[in-house]
């Protein structure tokens, strides 16, 4: 992609972005053209030939007081008439591609080291392919597009993204790394823990990278015949090169592995991932990893329903980056949330949020959080996303957010109310306190549970660790989460004894990674994985406690 490429990308990108408004309206009418006539618009605005006629404010009018609001339990009927073969325009009247606005600083000839998984596809009784939002991608024009504009390939064939055995296409994606490493231009995942899961496994397997690398052959662990060949296509022994990284793993292992990437990718330029939400645990991991000179950048907000917007500013630090909206990806409402009663209203025992009506993307107020509502171009109309995000500024006229949490209450067992953000401000707080105790420790990955069959009732946060750590010291990591919960709700019913003391289990080596397989095994990708902060699920739970090696609970409250 040349310079006056990117130039015309970033002026069209504000252009749109000082009319947001304008643009909102006018992307609302070409949704509602390009799906005239199907079922679901039918129902609520009827036969709308004229909406050509109508004015932008008029029309959202219309479409807001007509349409409902709906989950994805609201549309899920007529998603299972299209998946059983029906024809007729339900939703939609054909599909639409949408390419997302992304800009790689990369010089030609240069190469991505990308941690990127697909899963398997399946067809429907209708014979529609199902498969995962990055499958789909991975497997699409748009990514081989993205590729030859930028001149940066991927370091690995689609033989080994779409191997469907991730185990398998990590080793080959770190060895052809390692193979290219003098040409990796940046680093990338669609979330921070693939690129996590991957440097963990090269702590353990780097010495047989090293033998690939100096042979020019492929492990034996790698069974799959299309990958074996694939990869064998692209390497050749460099035994100059395998001598020289296995120098620097020594070193590396007796440091932690401190500055593993701008040691081993010495041209990476940064890292490119999702970072926010859920994957906000791993980054500090990645830092570490990654030293103080090479960035960390996150890089868009997106869904699989639609992307949302792009990150402006790629040098902010992923704890504070914001997220521009880009007004023509979706027609966009945000429904006013708030975390206490507001004129009398009632907050529900399963939600943690009180509401307002919608507004639309020109109404939205600096300081005030929202739950996103998407009108897409692929059938969807006024759909509740669920992730909760506070407006942070502006750029030019389209709104700037900060991604707060997902709206779903997780841990409650009583009055309690604690959602994903509280979760991590308390397992936040308890492993900083296990760091200070021992700077050679780690907190791996965590989860929870609130177990209700006991009484009373209380949480149970689950831990994998990295190193010894004295038992004493857990106890105070346990107390520790339990007074960093401080919705009133919890204190009060600790206090009261309603709610038990918190339980602290300490899982196995390898417990996250069963969890995982236990995905994977039923379909989901590794490139979308995300580790569940809080489990009902029996088989998850059933995992975790076979996989329970130590128990305390917390002393706060006594």
């Amino acid at each position: 992609m040349g310079t006056n490429d990117k130039c015309e990308i970033i002026g069209w990108f504000n252009e749109v972005s000082q009319n947001a408004s304008l643009v909102q309206q006018e992307t609302l009418r070409k949704i509602i053209e390009v799906n005239h006539g199907v079922e679901y618009l039918n129902k609520w605005l009827g036969d709308m030939k004229n909406s050509k006629d109508i004015d932008g404010s008029t029309l959202e009018r219309i479409f807001t007081t007509s349409v409902p609001l709906v989950s994805h339990a609201d549309i899920e009927p007529y998603i299972l008439k299209i998946a059983d073969g029906c024809t007729s325009p339900l939703l939609t009247q054909h599909p639409i591609t949408h390419l997302s606005l992304r800009i790689y600083p990369t010089k030609p000839g240069g190469r991505i080291l990308e941690f990127i998984y697909s899963s398997k596809q399946m067809k429907t009784k209708g014979g529609i392919t199902v498969g995962t939002a990055t499958t789909h991608y991975f497997s699409s024009q748009e990514f081989k597009i993205k590729q030859e504009l930028t001149k940066c390939f991927t370091c690995s064939p689609q033989e080994v993204i779409s191997s469907g055995a991730y185990l398998q296409s990590t080793y080959c994606h770190l060895l052809l790394g390692l193979f290219f490493s003098k040409n990796i231009e940046f680093i990338s995942s669609t979330f921070v823990y693939s690129i996590v899961q991957a440097f963990s496994t090269l702590e353990e397997l780097w010495k047989d990278l090293c033998e690939d690398i100096k042979e020019g052959r492929l492990s034996s662990r790698i069974t799959i015949p299309t990958v074996r060949e694939s990869v064998l296509k692209l390497i050749y022994p460099k035994p100059g090169l395998a001598s020289r990284i296995r120098e620097v793993c020594v070193e590396l292992e007796t440091s932690s592995w401190t500055n593993l990437i701008p040691t081993l990718w010495p041209n990476a330029k940064y890292v490119l991932s999702i970072m926010t939400g859920s994957m906000q645990h791993y980054t500090r991991k990645l830092r570490h990893y990654a030293g103080n000179n090479v960035p960390l950048i996150s890089a868009h907000y997106g869904s699989t329903e639609s992307w949302i917007g792009v990150n402006i500013d790629p040098t902010c630090p992923p704890e504070d980056v914001t997220y521009a909206v880009v007004p023509t990806f979706s027609y966009f409402e945000f429904i006013p949330v708030y975390t206490h009663r507001k004129n009398g209203d009632v907050i529900s025992a399963i939600d943690e949020f009180a509401e307002d009506d919608p507004v639309p993307l020109s109404k939205v107020k600096v300081g005030q959080q929202y739950e996103i509502v998407l009108t897409t171009f692929t059938g969807l109309y006024r759909y509740r996303l669920g992730d909760v995000v506070e407006v942070s500024g502006f750029h030019k006229g389209t709104p700037k957010l900060t991604f707060v949490c997902r709206r779903k209450l997780m841990l409650t067992v009583n009055i309690d109310k604690n959602t994903e953000k509280d979760l991590h401000l308390a397992v936040e707080a308890g492993s900083q306190l296990l760091s200070q105790q021992n700077r050679r420790a780690e907190l791996v990955d965590f989860t929870s549970h609130a177990d209700l069959e006991s009484q009373p009732g209380h949480y149970i946060i689950y831990w994998e660790i990295k190193g010894e750590v004295d038992e004493t010291v857990l106890f105070e990591c346990c107390k520790k989460m339990d007074e960093s919960f401080v919705d009133h709700g919890y204190v009060v019913s600790r206090k009261a004894s309603s709610i038990g003391p918190l339980e602290l289990r300490i899982v196995e080596t390898g417990t996250f990674n069963k969890i995982l397989d236990y995905f994977i095994g039923n379909g989901a990708a590794l490139s979308q994985f995300k580790t569940p902060r809080c489990v009902n699920n029996n088989m998850l739970i059933k995992i975790l406690n076979v996989c329970t090696i130590k128990r305390f609970h917390s002393t706060a409250y006594c």
